[in-house]
């Protein structure tokens, strides 16, 4: 059976409904603001932007004044926001109708647990498989807070809807609570003023757990757990969702994170956990009314009773309650503790030192209640947080340290150079290197920092973020901090410079890790050499040692920005692939498990996509029993803003994972190495047409910085790392993130399909049987087949007339036709991807989606018209830097129309 995504007959005429009530709510309010005349333009350049009418379109904007296009600029960004906001809804409502009515859709639970029960080995299957979503801090996210708070109300009233139709809810009542919500979002500064710092960007990740992600990821494992016990399948403790987070900890080009951010991340982080307990104690508290007198209750209840300070007259036969008030108590105990500066104690009992006594406690409860017939009321609100205790402990996601290897480089040199070791560790041969640093971890238990000589800042700065992860690791637990990912690994002595440092503060020895040592490796030359790399580390005696110590893991990072941004989109995604192929061959012949940590962004050109079809594309056997992949930006909030969207998101996740560890999908194995060859030869053609424009082009890089709102992009005050590592005049030194922003702005799209018109056309003219092989491979190999039905959703997306528009605003002629030459290969793209899919139009196998595009894009396609106009006069001196500010807006609008643009 062929299963769709979440789609009932009635979703897009909901949509259609609570579109057209907003955008009422929404014409309204702005009335209000400018006045029926200058509401009328807005009007008139709808029905321009919806008939096509692109140059009328750009005259009617050209002579707006700027006060004028800042009116507009709010409302064509707000009225996407709304029906992003629709959508969501419309999505948390199939999640749990769809469930309920206990009908099927690709990703679900119920479907992935069958698929394993008929398994040889399906408790092992299930009760090691763990997803791990990481949280980043790189925003592409340029909404403040406050907004996404307004928009999360609005999410609230839109779940009443069908209420409200049915007559249950007053309708008046509730249109005017939504009036006046966008009525405040409309004027209300949707871009942040100020730059973000790392607490803020902690604090603002944080807030999708109490009321999303802990829910979310609680009632996921339950059901996951019951599904489970439906099919006979016994499950000790699963833990198929964890959580993941960089930031406080991912320092690698950003300056601005610490010693003091990593340990304010892991501090936060303890807090909300801490304090979600507490409100689900404190409603136990309320709801556990038993009293002696109607029931018997456990020794060890009775004696976590008497231990309570709660001496009210009335609690003195309702020891349930007394119970929770001490658990309570201690909790907020160990806040406190948590935020100390003091010597950590761990022999206080007035507060919870782990989080295994706390679920003690509450197992205490769980078997009084169990033992004396009360099990109605263990499957609720207690189970619910014994669960959450059991995921997240005293911390909510693991936080993952990230550095540079060329600041790991420095630091081991100053290191050995004032220990008299070696004066010009970095001027040795990677033998020597290797060789050095061997000797140190293995043969030498002293610390290189111990001495007196002065040390660099830069050397404090990371030995200090060291100690703060031995300390917390020491407090919180072992799996507070658990990776440390090394940036432009290029070869072994960088993952033997990291140990080095890890040593200093004990984390590391000749045989135990507590960090496990995560190379990354970015660029396509670098994913080439990942094996060679990885055989040469894997052999050394003690890094055998250190896997061991790890239950035989070794992760590996995988970046899809750098790679996608040196070679393009298919030599990206096949360099990817083949090095994951060749990587897990290598773990099996060194008989350990090695496990992928996939760097996604949220757009395809920074290896995203839909999350189902990006797992089961992974080559089969390459997901051992755990997956890692970064969520970044726009995407948290999409993905996560809500418990339910939250909920389908990580299901999908999960029913990816196993499906891909469980099911070979190509019929005929001999097949996919024929598929390889086939490829091989596709990605040579696309990689060299890529590098002839990006590199060989000498008008390219003018024409990106003059043709994209890159400098516009850069100034965004969307995080607190900085928009490149060296200079924003160079794209070798431009971080990925406003690379593929920009490119999304003006609407080419460019990582996510340049190249692969021309390798395709290539291929089809050498033989006339390779269309047909194309098309086989498209519709029985999935990683094909997601290639290229992500290709087709970026050219969904992207506008060549709008680019057009774009590339005028470069000065110069050649650098113009620069355009020319992108113009060309996206028809080619387009025509070569319909033809392997045996489409007529793109988005053919994606109804929702392309609906989603046809009532949204008439809207943010005028923000486009109106940021060109407003580049044009900001570099012609017309704008001053109050009206600057509008660009941003627009930036914000077409991100929001978008959803994955970064």
């Amino acid at each position: 059976m062929s299963l769709k995504k979440l789609e009932s007959s009635n979703h897009l005429q909901i949509v259609a409904e609570e579109v057209k009530l907003l955008k009422g709510l929404l014409d309204e309010t702005t009335k209000q603001l400018i006045g029926n005349e200058t509401f009328k333009q807005i009007e008139d350049i709808v029905a321009l932007s919806t008939s096509q009418e692109y140059d009328k379109l750009e005259m009617a904007i050209s002579n707006l004044t700027t006060k004028e296009m800042d009116v507009m600029s709010r409302y064509f960004s707000i009225l996407p926001l709304l029906i992003n906001i629709s959508e969501d809804v419309d999505l948390a409502y199939e999640v749990n109708y769809q469930n309920n009515m206990g009908q099927d859709y690709l990703g679900k639970l119920d479907l992935t647990i069958d698929l394993v029960s008929e398994k040889e080995n399906p408790k092992e299957i299930l009760e090691n498989v763990t997803v791990v979503p990481v949280l980043t801090a790189h925003p592409t996210q340029v909404q403040r807070k406050t907004v996404l708070e307004l928009t999360s109300n609005i999410h609230q009233l839109l779940r009443q809807y069908r209420d409200v139709k049915s007559g249950v809810i007053s309708r008046k009542k509730w249109t005017e609570d939504l009036r006046r919500l966008i009525e405040i979002i409309m004027q209300t500064d949707i871009i942040r003023e100020k730059k973000l710092k790392v607490k803020n960007e902690i604090t603002n990740v944080m807030a999708y757990y109490p009321t999303s992600l802990i829910p979310a990821i609680s009632k996921l494992t339950s059901q996951y757990k019951a599904l489970a016990t439906e099919k006979g399948i016994s499950l000790d403790n699963p833990k198929p969702i964890q959580m993941g987070m960089w930031i406080g900890g991912d320092r690698d080009g950003n300056p601005y994170v610490t010693s003091a951010t990593l340990a304010l991340s892991a501090t936060v982080q303890s807090e909300v956990i801490l304090r979600y307990y507490i409100a689900k104690v404190s409603k136990l508290y309320r709801t556990f009314s038993l009293s002696t007198t109607q029931t018997t209750v456990s020794e060890a209840v009775l004696a976590l009773a008497d231990a309570s300070n709660d001496k009210s007259i009335y609690r003195e036969n309702e020891p349930y309650r007394k119970a929770f008030h001490l658990i309570q108590e201690k909790l907020e105990l160990t806040i406190s503790s948590f935020k100390e500066t003091s010597e950590f104690d761990a022999q206080n009992s007035h507060y919870y030192q782990t989080a295994e006594a706390l679920l003690n406690d509450l197992t205490m409860i769980k078997d009084s209640l169990l033992e004396n017939g009360n099990q109605a009321m263990v499957s609720s609100e207690l189970e619910e947080l014994i669960q959450a205790v059991r995921l997240f402990g005293f911390y909510l996601a693991t936080i993952d340290m990230r550095q540079d290897s060329s600041i790991q480089e420095a630091c081991v040199h100053e290191l050995l150079a004032s220990a008299n070791i070696v004066s010009n560790y970095s001027s040795l041969s990677e033998s020597e290197k290797c060789a050095v640093l061997i000797k140190e971890i293995t043969e030498d238990p002293r610390t290189l920092s111990s001495t007196n000589y002065p040390k660099s800042d830069l050397l404090k700065k990371e030995l200090a973020i060291y100690q703060v992860a031995r300390d917390l690791k020491d407090r919180l637990g072992e799996d507070v901090i658990k990776q440390h990912i090394i940036s432009h690994t290029e070869s072994v002595s960088d993952m033997f410079e990291l140990a080095i440092m890890l040593k200093e503060v004990g984390l590391i020895d000749k045989e135990k890790a507590r960090i496990q040592i995560v190379p990354l490796f970015e660029t396509i030359e670098d994913l080439e050499n990942a094996s060679t790399i990885m055989r040469e580390y894997l052999q050394y005696d003690v890094v055998k040692r250190w896997i061991s110590s790890n239950n035989n893991y070794q992760e590996i990072m995988l970046g899809y920005s750098d790679s996608n941004k040196d070679g393009g989109y298919l030599s990206s995604g096949w360099t990817l692939y083949k090095a994951q192929n060749e990587l897990t061959e290598i773990g099996q012949e060194f008989g350990i498990k090695i496990t992928f940590f996939h760097g996604r962004g949220g757009t395809v050109g920074r290896g995203g996509g839909p999350s189902y079809e990006a797992i089961t594309s992974q080559p089969f056997g390459s997901i051992k029993d755990k997956i890692r992949l970064t969520e970044q930006g726009e995407i948290i909030e999409n993905k996560y803003g809500n418990k339910d969207a939250a909920y389908y998101n990580l299901e999908m996740l999960i029913s990816a994972t196993v499906d891909r560890m469980v099911t070979r999908m190509i019929t005929n194995p001999d097949d996919i190495d024929h598929f390889r060859d086939v490829m091989d030869g596709i990605v040579a053609k696309s990689n060299l047409v890529y590098r002839q424009l990006v590199f060989d082009n000498p008008n390219f890089y003018d024409y990106f910085f003059e043709a994209s709102p890159i400098k516009e992009v850069s100034s965004l005050n969307i995080g607190s790392r900085p928009a490149a590592r060296k200079t924003i005049t160079e794209i070798t030194g431009l971080r990925a993130i406003p690379w593929v922003f920009s490119w999304s702005q003006n609407r080419i799209m460019f990582p996510g399909w340049y190249g692969v018109g021309s390798a395709f056309k290539d291929y089809i003219d050498q033989d006339s049987q390779n269309l047909a092989k194309l098309q086989q491979m498209y519709q029985k190999w999935p990683f094909f087949h997601s290639l290229l039905s992500n290709v087709d959703m970026v050219l969904s997306k992207s506008n060549m007339n709008i680019a057009k528009q774009y590339s005028k605003l470069a000065k110069n002629s050649e650098v113009r036709n620069v355009f020319d030459i992108i113009e060309t290969e996206w028809q080619l793209t387009k025509k070569m991807i319909l033809q392997i899919e045996q489409h007529d139009d793109l988005l053919e196998d994606s109804p929702t989606l392309k609906h989603s595009l046809e009532y949204r894009l008439p809207y943010f396609d005028v923000l486009n018209y109106i940021q060109i106009e407003l580049i044009k006069r900001l570099r012609d001196g017309k704008l001053s830097e109050t009206e600057e500010k509008i660009i941003h807006t627009t930036i914000n609008g077409v991100a929001t129309g978008l959803r994955n643009s970064g």
